[in-house]
């Protein structure tokens, strides 16, 4: 994505767009499911390429990217192919951790939500296997990419505090918690703050890239793509809960302070760093994952059809639905989604939907059902009044999820922009390189003049749906 941005100026386009498909790969008695970096990498510097030649003038790049995988190095040499936080390797992590540390301990340790794949689970399997042997480095995927890009191996904080490594205030790496789980402390690279110039274009890439002069400059962003998204959701922070909505539903507020009590790591809210020392207490709902990997396995079984219909159809629906558990464990791995909540609703002694208009309804109607619930947890258990939801990234385009999420949560909602993770990571870049200046506050007072929100009310809850 390329920004143009200026004190009176916010300007998105599109360089490039490529898939991101993992790979499942045969490693002795099992398969595994991995990233494909390789690939990526090949289409990121290709993007660039094309960033540069429409702006030849371009003066900065900055990475962000998913949380909690990584790739470990050694002598500046990737060692394997990224693991994908959905492989069911990561499971036996819970309970090797846990066997040196309680969860309430870890909880205040962190302040992280438990989620099976989280980093210190997938490293507590990696070393009960040897992987760690012989590795100097660990990466997270945006720091990857980064040090691929300029040479230059850090760890910027917003997406290392999704380790669970660092300490409950998001300021290093809490070494207490890396020794009682064995881990070589020297995997762990220097942490910097999201504005950091972190380097220059390797002098290899410059030439493949046919860059002349010392080209843009790395700049460390907010690399965890929600703390991205949350610099330019256009709210008040002090009234306003968030959902960043893509593959994952990120839900929750944006304090100044953890929350670290009892209450919170019981209902699984997670204290993750954000830009400017921020911190992002949230809750994980599985989000539009639903969906893709619904339409997925409908493809595979030969059916035609298309998301956008779906949902044009599901709207219009007015029939019965369940309403299931969208956080149920079941729903993480990939395979038959639609099996599976068939699954859920036999056992909870509802109808399961009938077709696919059906699912994709009772899809809807189960995820804004899960946003509401964890908005209004969120408010509880931060000691917020909230008056509006705001939904940004891609779920915003989708009417009928945020008509719901209002709904259900008895607040309006205002969704966009679409391109928030990219609208953030553009404003810190630019920020840094003194094209505008000022806080979150300032950043967001541009995205609100660039960017008008929809505005969704909410309506009475239709009676019918199951539960």
């Amino acid at each position: 994505m390329l920004g143009r941005v200026g004190p009176n100026t916010l300007e998105l386009d599109e360089a490039a767009r490529f898939p991101n498909i993992p790979v499942r790969l045969w490693e002795g008695d099992h398969s595994a499911l991995h990233w494909n970096v390789v690939e990526l990498y090949r289409n990121v510097t290709a993007g660039l390429g094309a960033a540069l030649r429409a702006e030849p003038g371009l003066v900065s790049v900055g990475v962000d990217a998913w949380a909690v995988d990584y790739g470990l190095l050694r002598n500046g040499v990737l060692r394997g192919i990224p693991y994908h936080y959905r492989d069911e390797r990561a499971a036996e992590g819970t309970d090797l951790v846990h066997a040196r540390i309680g969860a309430a301990e870890l909880y205040r340790e962190n302040g992280l939500q438990y989620l099976p794949f989280n980093s210190l689970y997938q490293l507590a399997v990696d070393r009960r296997l040897g992987r760690l042997e012989g590795a100097d480095s660990l990466l997270l995927i945006p720091d990857l990419f980064t040090y691929w890009l300029s040479g230059e191996r850090v760890a910027e904080r917003t997406n290392a505090s999704t380790t669970g490594l660092l300490t409950a205030d998001g300021l290093g790496w809490n070494t207490g918690l890396i020794d009682a789980l064995d881990l070589p402390r020297g995997l762990f690279q220097p942490v910097v703050e999201a504005g950091t110039t972190v380097g220059s274009l390797l002098p290899s890439l410059r030439a493949d890239l046919q860059v002349r002069g010392a080209g843009p400059r790395v700049t460390a962003v907010g690399s965890h793509d929600t703390a991205s998204a949350v610099v330019a959701v256009p709210m008040h922070a002090e009234t306003a809960a968030y959902i960043s909505c893509g593959t994952w539903g990120l839900v929750g507020v944006e304090l100044e302070h953890p929350v670290l009590t009892e209450a919170a790591g019981t209902a699984n809210f997670t204290n993750e760093g954000g830009v400017d020392g921020r911190v992002r207490f949230l809750h994980n709902v599985m989000g539009l994952w639903l969906l893709s990997e619904s339409i997925r396995t409908w493809h595979a079984r030969g059916l035609d059809v298309d998301l956008v219909d779906l949902l044009e159809r599901a709207e219009a629906y007015t029939g019965p639905v369940p309403v299931f558990d969208a956080d149920d464990p079941r729903f993480l791995a990939p395979g038959d989604l639609p099996a599976r909540i068939a699954a859920w609703c036999s056992e909870n002694g509802l109808a399961a939907p009938g077709t696919p208009v059906e699912y994709v309804r009772s899809i809807v109607e189960s995820l804004a059902d899960a946003f509401a619930a964890a908005v209004r947890t969120a408010a509880e258990l931060a000691g917020r009044t909230i008056d509006t939801v705001h939904i940004v990234g891609g779920g915003a385009r989708n009417r009928l999820l945020c008509q719901l999420t209002a709904d259900r949560a008895g607040l309006p909602v205002l969704a966009g922009p679409v391109e928030a993770t990219a609208i953030g990571n553009v404003l810190v870049q630019a920020r840094a390189q003194g094209l505008v200046n000022g806080d979150l506050e300032s950043l967001r007072a541009l995205v609100i003049r660039a960017h008008e929100p929809v505005r969704y009310e909410p309506r009475p809850v239709t009676s019918g749906r199951s539960r």
